[in-house]
């Protein structure tokens, strides 16, 4: 069990318990899962498949291709080409990479202050964006295939019913929010 996953469960829940009404257990608030997205802005197979290993790199997990819908021509993309990655972490790898992301990735930043909360908070999920990739120890190393990266979209999915329950979970997870 991973260490923010033991947090969680014990002493997350009680605290939410406390501070919230709750009549059945399974309506205390969790993470349900982490969705990872790349997005480029070409089709070119060079950027796609150094995304593509980036992306399993960081999350060791089989990643999947996102294919374009239609036809854009100002991006010139043709309609089921790949434009992207995805991948959704649950259970144990979503907490692993949360603790990664939480102790080594956000206070590496420079300059970095928190996360944006503004217009990025919805009632169930949380989005932000990661511009600066290089501080993932897995892709630090081999820093020369990584250096144009597109920004990595991190959306946090939970099971809240109310913005203050999506903030207090999130704030108790120890992320750094600006309000």
């Amino acid at each position: 069990m991973n260490i923010l996953q033991h947090y969680y469960k014990k002493i997350i829940k009680r605290d939410l318990i406390n501070k919230f009404s709750y009549t059945h257990l399974e309506e205390i608030p969790q993470l349900k899962k982490i969705i990872l997205n790349f997005g480029c802005k070409n089709s070119d197979i060079r950027s796609i498949a150094s995304v593509f290993l980036s992306l399993e790199l960081v999350t060791t997990t089989k990643v999947s291709i996102a294919r374009s819908k239609r036809a854009n021509v100002l991006l010139k993309i043709r309609k089921g080409n790949p434009v992207g990655c995805m991948v959704v972490l649950r259970d144990e790898r979503m907490y692993h990479f949360l603790f990664k992301l939480l102790s080594e990735v956000l206070p590496n930043l420079k300059s970095f202050a928190g996360i944006n909360v503004s217009k990025k908070l919805g009632k169930t999920s949380f989005s932000f964006t990661l511009k600066d990739l290089i501080h993932f120890k897995e892709l630090e190393k081999q820093f020369y295939l990584f250096i144009n990266l597109p920004p990595l979209n991190i959306t946090l999915i939970t099971n809240t019913k109310t913005k203050e329950e999506l903030l207090y979970l999130l704030q108790s997870f120890k992320l750094s929010l600006i309000l």
